[in-house]
């Protein structure tokens, strides 16, 4: 008789599941994604469970994890053993599971899967066959244990959801000991026996004891006798009723050994704690025997270099060329020195408690255009390769202590710049997430280097204060072997954490955790026309999330991925007559460059696409180039939202473009301006003076606080201007003079600015001039660009 083939399957089916049944084996094809879809099982899998397919169906839509959510240790179990069959290319596994059932009773199971070269919707079919072992795990634990033979009492509890005990088995001994009561009041002679150490201890393995996990601890009991014990308890969960554990305990008699034992672990601690202890502190003398002898020779350094410049620039007083060469040299040398101080000195600040974190709002593209700033020329001389990247940053404005998060990024990054050879690479990556709590945002900073990295030994001494790797590529680099300690200590107090994984020779990578106020107003984006972008950078993650952030703004961008491609496509679009409004274009990628990109489609199609040049490199370098081959308009990295809608904003609606403004330094005349300078140190005051006359300000001097006031109290309203006031003077010091101005009764004595001067630039320094009556605050040495602009400010 002939089949047709239909039905020879419809045979050959029923046959194979006929058996599967008879033989208690469940069969199932599953999906390898992220629920472990069930695409189709055979009878006995359903009957295993104890679900009727159409009900598992409607229920859990096929999704094993969706089936396992009410007990996500076992999901998580077999998870594990799947992720780990697949990572390491094992072809399958095998794995023992506790499987929920419908009535809420769990079968043990013995899955045995095969991958499969099959797949569906791109993911990898899985076959599992599913043998039940229910029965054979049961009788494993229901071996009879001869209670009698153990060593001290030994007893069997149920224990319930309301953490109550009932006594199920005991031993002679057990009985013995508590009475034969103890089969009446159940958990009596554990629990109703008022010694505030058991309830302490039970109630610290009440989680573990209720999720079966094995336990271990002390108990004093009380026996029938009146006798008191002390018990070690050692116990194991042996099975679950009703999804409650049932618990063998052996209670070990330990009361004669108890109190030698506790006298012999408290010596043993003193005396662990002595050693180290004397061991911390020798480490600690060491360290900072090394730190002096480091310290000195670093010291030495600049100071050497600012007094030998200082004495050929006096020997060249006739060749002005010299003269500025030295004056460079020992304006680098002199930051470098101020850098050595300021690191002991915060240091210092932080050991003692004294430094404290301000609160003030700021713009993080403003804040990582002054970082670039910072690090990129030392990153230049190296001809290192610096990028920045930002994801998921939502949030520009921000309340935290900017100069403090400064530090942090400065201290990592210049160690980076530090330590990475020439035509290395440094990545800084900013990264925001949803925070835990409202009106707030969680960043994530993490900053790759390519340098020489570092040993495992060094990496759990990174943070420790005076340390420096012993190696001899760093004793040829300055440093104080301070700044990551420092960097450490901000971060913790700031409510954060820092990491670092590191390797020699590829490099060392740390990621800075914080949390962050943001700004509670949304910030309102300038309305941009219909636009078409395109979006030029070999950086692909880069690229696409700056499309993202476009397209959130209502713009539709696309991506090339080098210079050719970038060619092709604006040719392309050109020629179809659905050409791109703009082009962002990076100026550093393989092969052909931004630059050539630009002379390139200049000659194609002329000046009708107006383009970006985008680079974290100082527009300076490349400004006469960039324009030379047709570029219209400048853009820093990294592309923050704020920063692409304004620049965008400013070129569409042929805004006056600031590139040339951004050279310029901003020139500040005080003409006319009357300043009083108090000032008690006469080199501080010629500094002073020169600098100030420069910017076209009158100067005039008082040697202490007390002068100070008298010339301004003898002076006619509104004479002077401003007055810059040093905090540390002898007879009266800044704050007196200050709060003595402000109460002369007079309008301008309440109106004129007073800016602090002083060395100690800590946010309780700041605050305390504040409650004086200061308006601002400089740190010396006087920085004069910084000090103009906080001059300019105010007036």
């Amino acid at each position: 008789m002939e089949y047709d083939p239909k039905e020879k399957n419809r045979i050959a089916g029923y046959e194979y599941n006929t058996l599967m049944s008879l033989m208690h084996v469940s069969v199932s094809k599953h999906l390898l994604d992220e629920h472990f879809t069930l695409v189709w099982a055979n009878a006995f899998y359903y009957e295993l469970i104890g679900w009727d397919k159409d009900e598992y169906e409607a229920r859990y839509n096929n999704l094993c994890d969706t089936y396992y959510a009410d007990d996500q240790e076992e999901l998580a179990k077999l998870t594990e053993v799947v992720m780990d069959a697949i990572e390491g290319s094992k072809g399958g596994y095998t794995h023992i599971s506790h499987m929920p059932k419908k009535d809420g009773e769990y079968v043990w199971v013995r899955m045995v899967a095969t991958f499969a070269d099959e797949y569906i919707d791109g993911y990898q079919v899985s076959y599992t066959v599913m043998t039940d072992i229910n029965d054979l795990v049961l009788m494993q634990k229901a071996q009879t244990v001869t209670y009698n033979a153990l060593p001290g009492f030994v007893a069997k509890f149920h224990i319930d959801k309301d953490f109550g005990l009932t006594l199920l088995e005991a031993n002679a001994r057990y009985t013995a000991f508590f009475g034969d009561d103890c089969w009446d009041t159940g958990a009596d002679p554990l629990f109703l026996q008022n010694y505030a150490q058991n309830q302490q201890a039970i109630e610290a393995s009440r989680e573990k004891i209720l999720s079966g996990q094995p336990i271990s601890l002390g108990l004093t009991v009380k026996g029938v006798d009146g006798r008191e014990a002390r018990l070690q308890v050692n116990a194991s969960c042996v099975d679950w009723q009703n999804q409650e554990p049932i618990y063998l305990a052996i209670f070990i008699d330990i009361t004669d050994v108890t109190e030698l034992r506790e006298m012999q672990q408290k010596l043993e601690a003193q005396a662990a704690e002595l050693k180290e202890t004397l061991t911390a502190a020798e480490q600690a003398s060491r360290a900072k025997s090394d730190f002096l002898s480091s310290m000195s020779h670093d010291i030495r350094t600049p100071m050497n270099a600012i007094v030998g410049m200082t004495e050929i620039a006096r020997i060249h007083l006739d060749d002005p060329g010299r003269v500025e060469n030295c004056l460079d040299k020992i304006a680098l040398s002199s930051q470098h020195l101020l850098g050595l101080i300021n690191d002991v000195l915060d240091m210092s600040a932080i050991e003692s408690g004294s430094m404290a974190l301000s609160n003030s709002a700021f713009s993080l593209p403003d804040f990582m255009e002054n970082i670039v700033a910072i690090i990129q020329p030392a990153a230049a001389e190296k001809r290192q390769h610096l990028f920045i990247r930002t994801f998921g940053v939502e949030h520009e404005h921000l309340y935290a202590d900017p100069l403090r998060l400064k530090q942090i990024f400065i201290n990592i990054l210049s160690n980076a710049v530090k330590f990475t050879p020439e035509e290395g690479s440094i990545t800084l990556t900013l990264e925001e997430f949803p925070a835990a709590h409202e009106g707030c945002g969680q960043f994530r900073f993490t900053f790759a280097d390519t340098g020489m990295g570092m040993t495992d030994a060094f990496m759990t001494h990174i943070f420790d204060s005076f340390t420096r790797e012993r190696d001899s590529r760093v004793d040829k680099t300055e440093g104080s072997g301070l700044g990551m300690a420092i960097t450490k200590r901000i971060v913790d107090m700031m409510g954060g954490r820092i990491t670092v994984r590191s390797a020699e020779g590829k490099g060392s990578t740390f990621v800075v955790y914080l949390s962050l106020h943001i700004e509670e107003n949304p910030a309102c984006y300038p309305a941009l026309p219909p636009l078409r972008v395109l979006i030029a950078d070999d950086d692909e993650l880069m690229c696409e999330y700056a499309a993202q952030t476009l397209d959130a703004l209502g713009i539709d961008a696309e991506c090339a991925e080098d210079g050719e491609d970038t060619v092709r496509q604006i040719i392309s679009a050109h020629d179809a007559g659905q050409g791109f409004d703009v082009l962002i274009l990076d100026w550093k990628m393989p092969g052909v460059d931004g630059l050539e990109v630009t002379r390139q489609i200049r000659a194609r199609i002329g000046e009708e696409l107006p383009i970006l040049i985008a680079s974290s490199y100082d527009w300076a370098d490349i400004k006469k180039e960039a324009l030379s081959a047709g570029a219209n308009d400048f853009i820093s990295k990294p592309l923050f939202k704020s920063t692409l809608c304004h620049t965008l904003k400013r070129l569409i609606y042929a805004e006056n473009s600031p590139i040339a403004d951004k050279e310029k330094k901003p020139q500040y005349n005080f003409g006319g301006r009357r300043f009083l300078l108090v000032e008690d140190n006469a080199l501080n005051q010629e500094i002073g003076v020169e600098l100030l006359s420069q910017a076209g300000a009158i100067v005039e001097c008082a040697d202490d606080g007390i002068q100070g006031c008298e010339k301004f109290a003898q002076s006619p309203p509104g004479y002077y201007s401003l007055i810059l006031m040093d905090v540390q003077m002898p007879v009266m010091n800044g704050y007196e003079a200050t709060q003595k101005i402000r109460a002369l009764p007079r309008a301008d004595a309440r109106a004129v600015p007073i800016i602090a001067m002083t060395a100690d630039a800590f946010a309780a320094d700041i605050e305390k001039a504040r409650e004086s009556g200061m308006d601002g605050h400089l740190a010396k040495p006087l920085d004069l660009p910084l000090m103009l602009q906080e001059l300019s400010k105010l007036l």
